[in-house]
């Protein structure tokens, strides 16, 4: 195509863009090419031919260039003619619109000649025509499509309709629509009409596939009215509804599609939707069966002919199926308090509808009675509710029915279980299944006799009884998933009781959320105590219902001012804290924060200041602690360098033989005397008795063991402390004041100088502690020496020689030993 005019676009659109500078001349030559539109991605050619009466001079050797925009494209001089035509083929034109030109090498370089060359795609196939009539006045019907890839060329679309036997239509629409309307005039309601959509562009056109419909089976109908509902006689589950059309829709006598759905207000007694597609007229009755007993239902509609679009549901509207008497058994759990050993048990009876229970009533009432047939004298308790608490035989039996206005339902039978004492269940773990369930695992033990669990839930918010949910299992499952009345952020209480043939045993127990946060509130904190070094904090308890999850501690915040912050932890049974090791005189920020699994939440900052010390707590503090270690000082010295005199100062006074004369004392003249803490001698005590016993031949080695001898053995051999005089109410071991010793012989003393068997002393049993540590059980003899050192007089027991030799009676001077001549008493006057 040969385009003067275009060069001539085209040298100005170059001089007016500024793309080069460069003079501009009037067109003077001629660019053919093969087509000014063509298809994306095709084989372009053009022809440059410079006229013999352009004005700009040219030598005859120049050379003509191409280009295409700014990009240089390779060119050929045309065979046998002159250097003022060239050709240039494009293999791909890719571009959507460009300006191909032809310049001459002259200086500087004159544009000659040029061509716009624009390219597409053919017209896609329209496709997804839609049609939909509309019955509202005025009656149209709205036609749209998808004009499917973009051609890149501008594109017409005309909708075509064609009514067999009438006019034919054709609607052009504006560039760049893709839908239209059809007036009322353009169609027949009951009449079939092909539809279909023409696309036209520079480079062809393209048809939509026809569309056969029929106007009014294209149209989507307003909601339909339901005017009544009511029940049929004798027709036990079955709904009758009235229904008709909306006002500019009640032309329409013909029968559609009609759709119902009823639902039950009760949930747990219909979960599922029932629906029901029918063919009725409008102003027909439908009928609904096959619907529970004495049940309120809520019923809605909609309609559609043939293959129309489904009108919007309804506004509902409700009717009861006719009662009957409740059907199927109930569910049943319960917990017994109370001791056996009476003949009354206290019980909370648990109930809820089984799968296969029925209520066939609105208003339904529960009744707990000791027979099968309950009357009124056997009747425990009656109620609408599911809980109930009475009175009854430790093992007895009682009935749970169901009444409603149509009769009663077939009693369920409950035996009062026993309590057993011991423990199945090891553990039980409670999780969040998702925010309206609780997953509950647990463990057991392998019994013969076990039947099954019952987990049991309660929201810990709520303590009437009524809020009790169960769920009983087998003896194989070991999880359950409890979702009824399960509310994220609120705690519940849950329980899993093992089920044995003959009772149920003890539970195991855990509180659970389904999902936490942080609490709502955070309580303040309060300051109890305060000192100079460390501060006594409190605070109240979060209520309940603000917790939001489970605490799991408390945290207090503290810093001093400009100061590095400290935290201490508390436990979440604690409502307390010390902060110690404080500053006198100092100002501390601090705040509580409490942490549950769902988030944390802080309180509000308090300030408090601790005490500044005074000199009188310094004094006093000083004072204290330079006197324990004076005291403590005091204390070690005089344990070190005095020990003796302590012992003696300090500890029970002790008579010591050797230096004791016979004398007899009441206790109570003794009782109150102090030792004399200013004499260095020790002190002279007296004995008060004194017993002399004679020795058998043969003393059995037991015998010998004076330590174990009674009081009633000995009492009345010698001179017995038990008829003394003096010494009233005294006997044995009984009193205060006893006998020190007591000497055996085995003959009266004075008959034979030297005894042949050795004398045996007996210790006494005084209560009294000895102030030296014995390092035998016997104590040992007392010796008297003598000016020569080499013989030695035996007064008790026996020397370290093996063999007694007799040995002449010493000069004995008895006044130096009272003790001894006590002894020289006694044995004259047994003679």
């Amino acid at each position: 195509m040969t385009s003067t005019r275009l060069s001539l676009i085209v040298m100005l659109l170059v001089s007016v863009n500024g793309a080069r500078n460069e003079n501009v001349v009037q067109p003077c030559a001629e660019v053919q090419t093969s087509s000014a539109v063509v298809a994306l991605g095709s084989q372009v050619s053009a022809t440059c031919t410079i006229k013999e009466d352009c004005p700009v001079p040219i030598a005859p050797d120049a050379q003509i260039e191409w280009r295409l925009g700014e990009a240089i494209l390779p060119s050929s001089s045309v065979a046998n003619q002159s250097s003022r035509i060239s050709e240039v083929v494009i293999p791909n034109f890719n571009s959507t619109m460009a300006f191909l030109t032809c310049r001459v090498q002259t200086s500087p370089p004159q544009i000659v000649g040029g061509v716009q060359i624009r390219a597409g795609y053919l017209p896609s196939v329209p496709h997804h025509l839609h049609c939909q009539t509309n019955l509202t006045m005025p009656s149209t019907m709205s036609c749209t499509w998808d004009p499917g890839r973009d051609s890149h060329l501008p594109t017409t679309y005309s909708l075509h309709t064609h009514i067999r036997g009438s006019k034919n239509y054709s609607y052009v629409l504006p560039p760049g629509h893709h839908s239209h309307t059809i007036p009322r005039s353009g169609f027949s309601f009951y009449s079939e009409m092909e539809i279909y959509v023409k696309a036209v562009n520079e480079l062809g056109e393209s048809n939509s596939v026809p569309v056969t419909l029929e106007p009014l089976s294209a149209a989507k109908f307003e909601p339909p009215e339901i005017t009544n509902i009511h029940t049929l006689p004798n027709k036990y589950g079955c709904l009758r509804m009235l229904w008709k059309l909306s006002l500019q829709e009640s032309w329409v006598r013909d029968s559609m599609n009609v759709e119902v759905q009823v639902t039950a207000d009760d949930s747990e007694q219909c979960r599922d939707l029932q629906k029901v597609e029918k063919r009725a007229r409008p102003f027909r009755p439908v009928d609904q069966c096959r619907l529970q007993h004495g049940t309120r239902y809520r019923a809605q509609m909609r309609v559609r002919y043939r293959q129309s679009p489904w009108s919007e549901w309804s506004r509902s509207h409700s009717g009861v199926t006719l009662e009957s008497a409740p059907t199927g058994r109930l569910d049943s759990w319960m917990k017994v308090s109370g001791d056996r050993a009476h003949k009354q048990v206290s019980v909370h009876l648990f109930w809820k509808p089984s799968k296969q229970f029925r209520a066939n009533g609105q208003n339904v009432s529960y009744v707990v009675s000791r027979t099968r047939q309950p009357g009124e004298r056997g009747q425990l308790c009656a109620t609408a509710g599911r809980y109930c608490t009475f009175q009854a035989p430790a093992k007895a039996k009682v009935f749970l029915s169901a009444v409603n206005a149509a009769g009663r339902s077939k009693p369920t039978e409950i035996r009062i279980h026993q309590n057993k004492g011991f423990e199945a269940i090891t553990e039980i773990t409670v999780t969040p299944y998702d925010d309206t369930s609780l997953l509950v695992q647990w463990t057991s033990g392998l019994f013969d006799s076990l039947l099954g669990f019952v987990v049991e839930w309660r929201p810990l918010l709520k303590t009437d009884p009524s809020h009790i949910q169960f769920q009983t299992t087998n003896k194989t499952q070991t999880s359950l998933i409890i979702s009824g009345g399960i509310e994220p952020y609120k705690p519940y209480g849950i329980s899993v009781y093992p089920r044995f043939k003959d009772g149920i045993g003890l539970p195991q127990t855990a509180d659970a959320f389904s999902r936490q946060k942080a609490p709502s509130m955070v309580p303040n904190l309060r300051i109890e105590k305060s000192g100079y070094f460390n501060v006594e904090l409190i605070w109240d308890e979060i209520p309940p219902e603000q917790m939001n999850g489970i605490i799991q501690g408390y945290k207090v915040y503290y810093w001093k001012e400009n100061g590095t912050a400290n935290v201490t932890h508390a436990k979440p049974n604690e409502r307390r804290i010390f902060l110690k090791n404080l500053n006198p005189r100092s100002v501390y920020k601090a705040f509580l924060m409490v942490s549950t699994f769902g988030g944390s939440g802080n309180g509000s900052t308090i300030h408090f200041k601790t005490e500044s010390l005074d000199m009188v707590y310094v004094v006093i503090s000083v004072t204290c602690c330079l006197g324990l270690i004076l005291t403590s000082f005091i204390i070690y010295l005089y344990n070190t360098s005095y020990r003796g005199r302590f012992k003696g100062n300090f500890c029970p006074t002790i008579p010591d033989p050797a230096n004791s004369s016979m004398k007899e004392w009441s206790t109570e003249s003794l009782e109150d005397i102090l030792p004399n803490f200013s004499s260095k001698e020790p002190s002279l005590v007296y004995l008060s008795h004194l017993s002399f016993l004679d020795l058998p031949a043969k003393v059995q080695k037991e015998e010998d063991d004076c330590w174990l001898n009674s009081v009633e053995e000995t009492s009345d051999l010698g001179e017995s402390i038990c008829g003394s005089p003096t010494i009233a109410g005294y006997c044995g071991s009984n009193s205060d004041s006893v006998p020190y010793a007591t000497v055996i012989f085995s003959t009266s003393p004075c008959t034979s100088p030297v005894p042949t068997e050795n004398h045996a002393y007996l210790r006494s049993e005084s209560t009294q502690p000895l102030l030296e540590a014995e390092e035998a059980f016997t104590p040992m003899c007392y010796q008297n020496i003598t000016a020569e050192k080499t013989s030695e007089t035996h007064f008790f027991g026996s020397s370290n020689s093996d063999d007694l030799e007799e040995v002449p009676e010493p000069d004995i001077g008895w006044d130096e030993f009272p003790f001894l001549s006590a002894l020289e008493m006694n044995d004259s006057e047994n003679e």
